[in-house]
């Protein structure tokens, strides 16, 4: 089976995340295996937890380090990462659906949150699926008529729906 790939972008504080831990819950109710990977677009680097010993092989110069225990597997890799290179390790893990937090502007289908109308200029990305907006507007599901959307991004998973790209 093909992992499928879905994106969620919009700006800070737009409801990425909280969407994305909706959509894990009802895909996994769904018997579907996800994974996620998060664009860290705020700046600075992501921090391994102090004091720990991946962490000190990290800050001893290794490019690549990992902690497994207990069915948990944490990566930490050093680099300038391309979409496509993580990607690469993703397929190598059993998972049916990849939800991709940010990255915005690459070609995979993604749904857009839109917080302020000021973000609409976001409708103008690649591959969009739909937007989730916080203000009633044509063309957008408002953020309250979940049970809408999520129907919406299960037929998508289950190949039902296809892109509409507005570009």
């Amino acid at each position: 089976m093909v992992m499928i790939i879905l994106q969620i972008v919009g700006y800070q504080n737009s409801g990425k995340t909280t969407l994305i831990e909706k959509i894990i819950h009802q895909l996994c109710e769904n018997g579907y295996r996800v994974g996620t990977l998060k664009h860290h677009g705020h700046g600075g680097k992501v921090m391994l937890p102090k004091e720990k010993d991946t962490t000190r092989h990290a800050e001893a110069g290794a490019m690549v380090c990992a902690v497994e225990g207990d069915g948990t597997f944490l990566l930490h890799a050093k680099g300038n990462w391309e979409l496509d290179e993580l990607l690469c390790i993703y397929e190598r893990f059993p998972i049916d659906v990849l939800l991709i937090e940010g990255f915005k502007h690459a070609a995979y289908p993604k749904i857009v949150c839109l917080r302020h109308r000021e973000d609409e200029h976001l409708l103008h990305l690649k591959n969009i699926l739909f937007s989730i907006s916080w203000q009633r507007t044509d063309g957008s599901f408002f953020i309250e008529d979940e049970q809408a959307y999520m129907e919406r991004i299960i037929a998508y998973v289950k190949g039902e729906q296809h892109v509409c790209d507005r570009s």
